[in-house]
């Protein structure tokens, strides 16, 4: 159930992280979305192993900061190839 949720707030993330990151993406929204799973998991993890995520808000906000981190990430590597 926990993977279902950390999925479910991973499509926020993302969405939330276009909204803060505007632009021209290569991938799209679909890749987007995907990236904000990514950062879901990412930063429930590194939450959990900092003993700071155990949900709520800091569990929202950790995936929200690993989406962008992703995004970030993506635009530059993506970026530097086309």
């Amino acid at each position: 159930m926990n993977i279902i949720w950390m999925i479910i707030i991973g499509l926020i993330a993302g969405a939330v992280a276009k909204l803060i990151m505007p632009g021209k993406d290569p991938g799209g929204i679909i890749v987007t979305i995907l990236l904000g799973i990514a950062g879901s998991f990412v930063g429930g993890f590194v939450g959990q192993a900092l003993g700071v995520s155990e949900g709520g808000a800091t569990g929202i906000i950790g995936s929200i900061i690993g989406a962008l981190i992703l995004l970030a990430i993506y635009r530059v590597i993506v970026g530097k190839r086309a």
